[in-house]
C-alpha cells in the first residue's frame, strides 16, 4: 500500500535525511588508502548513535539474504555495484567506493548513497560517477506532481542508455517512510506516463546503479549479498530520498 505524508510527516522525515547525510559525509571524510570498510562502518554507527537514531540496515534479512545485513552501510568496492558488507577489507589507491547508508529517527527512515574514488582516480571512474549523477538529478526532475513513477524511470534510464552504462533490471528505487522500503517500486528503466501517479507527499528513495561494462546482468557474491558486475566492470550507486511536492521534488537527505 503506498503511503501519502503530510507535510509535518515531510518534516520529521527531513529530520532522517539530515542524520544519513551526516553519516555519509563523515565516511566520505574517513575514507582513505588503508581504511577499512569495516572501520567506516564504525563511523557511521557514531553519527547515528550521537543522533539518538537507528540503523534500518542493521540485521535486515529480505528473502533472498542468508543472514541478516551485519552493518549499518553498505560499502561496495570497484565491480559491486550494491549491498557490499562492510569488512576487513582495506582501501587501496584508485578504489572505487559506493555507500549506502540509512536512518531511522523518531520512526521515520531517510536513505542516500553516494559514490567516490580514494586516491588516485581513474578517469574512467571520475566519468561513471558523474553519469550516474546525471541519472539521479535526471530522475530527481521528473518527481513531480502530477507525472507517473514511469517519468522518473525513463529519466534515468535515458541518461544510463546514452551512456552506455548497464543497470541491474530488477532493482532500483522504492517508496519510504516509517519503513526503509514501501511501495511504490521504482524502476531505473521505464516508459514515460506509466506506473503509480505522483502526488504532493509521495516520498521516494531514487538510486540509479551504473555499470560501466553497459551490460545489466550481475551476480549474487559468496557472502550473499554483494551484487557484482558479471565482467568485472566498475558500478556507482547514488541516491537521494526525494519528496513530491506541489513546489517540486524535495530531497530529504541533503545536509
Amino acid at each position: 500500500m503506498v503511503e501519502i505524508k503530510s507535510d509535518g510527516e515531510l518534516e520529521a522525515m527531513r529530520e532522517a535525511g539530515r542524520v544519513v547525510a551526516r553519516a555519509l559525509a563523515a565516511v566520505r571524510e574517513a575514507a582513505a588508502v588503508g581504511v577499512s570498510l569495516r572501520e567506516l562502518d564504525e563511523v557511521a554507527r557514531g553519527v547515528l548513535a550521537e543522533a539518538g537514531a537507528e540503523s534500518p540496515f542493521l540485521g535486515y534479512r529480505p528473502s533472498f539474504a542468508p543472514v541478516p545485513f551485519p552493518g549499518v552501510i553498505c560499502t561496495s568496492v570497484n565491480d559491486a555495484v550494491a549491498h557490499g558488507i562492510p569488512t576487513r577489507y582495506r582501501l587501496r589507491d584508485g578504489d572505487l567506493v559506493s555507500v549506502d547508508c540509512g536512518a531511522r529517527l523518531d520512526g521515520w527512515a531517510g536513505d542516500a548513497a553516494v559514490s567516490f574514488t580514494v586516491g588516485t582516480a581513474r578517469p574512467a571512474d571520475t566519468e561513471l560517477i558523474a553519469r550516474t549523477q546525471e541519472a539521479l538529478d535526471a530522475g530527481i526532475t521528473a518527481a513531480r506532481a502530477g507525472g507517473r513513477v514511469g517519468d522518473i524511470s525513463h529519466a534515468i534510464g535515458t541518461v544510463a542508455t546514452k551512456a552506455r552504462c548497464g543497470m541491474p533490471a530488477d532493482f532500483g528505487g522504492h517508496g519510504i517512510g516509517r519503513e526503509m522500503h514501501e511501495d511504490p517500486h521504482v524502476p531505473n528503466r521505464g516508459r514515460p506516463r506509466r506506473g503509480y501517479p505522483l502526488r504532493h507527499g509521495l516520498v521516494l528513495a531514487i538510486e540509479p546503479m551504473l555499470m560501466s561494462g553497459g551490460r545489466d546482468a550481475y551476480r549474487t557474491a559468496d557472502d550473499g549479498w554483494t551484487m557484482v558486475t558479471t565482467d568485472g566492470s566498475r558500478a556507482a550507486h547514488i541516491e537521494h530520498t526525494v519528496a513530491v511536492t506541489d513546489d517540486g521534488p524535495r530531497i530529504l537527505t541533503l545536509p
